[in-house]
């Protein structure tokens, strides 16, 4: 936060902070670009390989789901056999090894492997569109986005200094990840329940205090004049908020989808 009190004091010259703010608007914009293009790579894939998991052909089913969706044999490797763990767990594997490796790529390789990882989400959550009505995806995702849009204005405008929370989010979301895989064997409706209303509330947060730390980072490393970091940093906060619009999203679902 002091580098932007210093910007808005005018500690930096009149030329310069001007330059600065113009080079944030393009970055911010280049942040939400970037994450727009990761979340259509990811809803692609994923309606593209549950169209491949199911099928209306009672030849080509070897399965049938209790919603009476018919499963070929890709979808039963897919979803049923043992693949399904590495599937769910790929992503959490995925951009733990993409943000220990990032200072090492260019940020050219960086978007790359960012577009990757959104497929391989998308592979992810290919079971919503059996599970789930298209219909409340839909009104679902809508819902999510204007939370979203909301949230990361509040995040990007306000005077506030969120950064106490950051602690706080963080480890809350490390207990989400121990209590969903708990809940992966207990089965339990009221956990499951439990874990999607504080997931909410948690992403929904994470949204503003990323949104902030963004802006703030670029700030900083801007009046030094670090350009190569900032590449790097846009692809990084894009991935940022693509967990946060993922995750809130995912979360919602549970409380506003429609089961098939």
């Amino acid at each position: 936060m002091a580098q932007f009190d210093a910007l808005r004091t005018g500690s930096v010259s009149g030329a310069r902070a001007a330059e600065i703010d113009q080079g944030l608007r393009a970055h911010m914009n280049k942040v939400y670009g970037t994450m727009s293009v990761g979340m259509l790579i990811t809803f692609a894939a994923a309606w593209a390989l549950s169209g491949l998991a199911t099928t209306t052909d009672p030849s080509l089913a070897v399965a049938q789901m209790g919603n009476g969706t018919m499963i070929t044999s890709f979808g039963e490797a897919l979803y049923f056999s043992p693949l399904r763990w590495l599937v769910m767990f790929a992503p959490l594997i995925f951009v733990f090894g993409f943000s220990a490796m990032i200072n090492r790529m260019s940020a050219a390789t960086a978007q790359i492997v960012f577009y990757a990882f959104a497929a391989v989400m998308g592979m992810s959550l290919s079971s919503i569109f059996i599970v789930f009505t298209g219909v409340s995806i839909a009104q679902t995702f809508l819902i999510t986005a204007i939370a979203f849009a909301g949230l990361s204005l509040y995040g990007y405008t306000t005077k506030k200094d969120l950064s106490g929370i950051g602690t706080f989010l963080i480890m809350g979301v490390i207990g989400l990840i121990v209590a969903m895989v708990v809940n992966l064997f207990l089965q339990s409706g009221p956990l499951a329940m439990a874990i999607s209303a504080i997931g909410v509330l948690i992403f929904a947060a994470l949204t503003a205090y990323d949104t902030q730390k963004i802006k703030n980072d670029y700030i900083a490393h801007a009046v030094h004049g670090d350009a190569e970091w900032l590449g790097k940093a846009a692809i990084m906060g894009a991935l940022s908020l693509y967990l946060d619009f993922i995750n809130m999203f995912m979360f919602l679902l549970q409380f506003l989808g429609n089961r098939e």
